[in-house]
């Protein structure tokens, strides 16, 4: 299993999956000119992808969702809610999701958690190479953690997860009082803080890599993420990487072993007994 950032932040988000010959690209904030840019730059074709993951409709995840349905016949899941927010969808390529519900696309099993964002029906994903089991985590634009997420984010190999602000730099910055509210509430955006508390809490033996996701370009840096996340995770044994996704850059490939995946897991189960 392999995965790529293909930019993350206000001005758009992708993440693309591969397992074999099958892939699936989370979110679609870019058009399609320049998410098929980023696509060459890693050597993907669009048309080689099995299907889009939308988290939810914000702009800056869904803008070119439609269009790139359209142009590249793209299979598109998301929430009901999300769904009924991108009207451009064609009706056939729509895939409603279920939070809870495990369900097999491709190469992959795909596990939806519900999230708190100020967008109708935000998910997270859990996505399980069904070749390797190999398991990435992504979730971003959460303002606080369901203990459904901490459920089916065990386990992994990968955690794409947010650190959107300092919160110092988000009380002293150009932000009026009300957005600092909105970004800091429980429907808005992790700070560096809370998820590295989070990437600690899920650290466990089968972790190989840690991605920050949706870094503020004004109440942020990749320095003080990669620092933030880096000091809450030597609580715990973890001491991979920790990598602040490029903003308008494809990143360098996160790259698993599905047989040191397996074992590191099973030692894992071992461990809590299941």
């Amino acid at each position: 299993m392999r995965g790529w950032t293909l930019g993350s932040g206000s001005s758009g988000n992708a993440l693309l999956i591969e397992s074999g010959a099958h892939r699936l690209l989370v979110d679609c904030g870019f058009g399609p000119r320049a998410l098929a840019t980023r696509l060459k730059a890693i050597g993907v074709a669009p048309e080689s992808i099995s299907g889009l993951l939308i988290t939810h409709e914000h702009v800056d995840h869904a803008q070119g969702a439609e269009r790139a349905q359209h142009k590249w016949r793209w299979p598109v899941y998301a929430s009901a809610g999300t769904l009924a927010a991108l009207p451009g969808v064609t009706a056939r390529w729509r895939r409603p999701l279920v939070a809870g519900t495990p369900l097999t696309i491709d190469g992959f099993t795909l596990e939806a958690v519900s999230i708190p964002h100020d967008a109708a029906g935000p998910f997270g994903y859990a996505i399980t190479a069904t070749a390797s089991g190999a398991r990435v985590a992504v979730a971003h634009d959460l303002g606080a953690v369901p203990d459904a997420l901490r459920r089916a984010f065990t386990q992994c190999d990968v955690l794409c997860l947010e650190a959107n602000h300092d919160v110092e730099m988000l009380r002293n910055g150009p932000y009026p009082w009300h957005l600092q509210q909105r970004i800091r509430g429980g429907r808005g955006h992790l700070s560096n803080a809370q998820g590295g508390a989070l990437a600690a809490e899920l650290a466990g033996p089968s972790l190989r890599a840690v991605v920050l996701l949706h870094l503020s370009e004004t109440n942020n840096t990749p320095a003080l993420a990669e620092r933030d996340v880096t000091a809450a995770l030597r609580r715990t044994k973890y001491r991979g990487p920790v990598t602040a996704a490029p903003r308008r850059v494809p990143a360098p490939a996160f790259a698993l072993d599905g047989a040191r995946m397996a074992e590191a897991r099973r030692s894992e189960q071992l461990t809590l007994g299941v």
